[in-house]
């Protein structure tokens, strides 16, 4: 019987720091899933194994300790420069 595939139609460049790419290779090798694939399978399902309140403490303890993006994000387009 086929295994069936989740198609995967989107693809963007993640930066990760030392830790997470740890992790990451360590549920590559446990589960034999693509870095794609886990990251997947993590944000897709996140609220079947993560607290809501619990998420939000985290994000509000990382941005306190490392700041936010500029409003616009990081992947946000820089104005070009008017002639002239």
């Amino acid at each position: 019987m086929p295994t069936k595939r989740l198609p995967l139609p989107k693809q963007v460049s993640v930066a990760l720091t030392e830790e997470a790419y740890d992790r990451l290779r360590a549920l590559n090798s446990d589960h034999g899933l693509s870095n794609n694939y886990l990251l997947t399978v993590l944000l897709s399902r996140l609220d079947d194994y993560a607290d809501p309140d619990r998420l939000a403490w985290v994000f509000d303890d990382f941005i306190s300790e490392y700041g936010a993006p500029s409003p616009g994000g990081m992947g946000a387009r820089k104005p070009e420069k008017p002639d002239g």
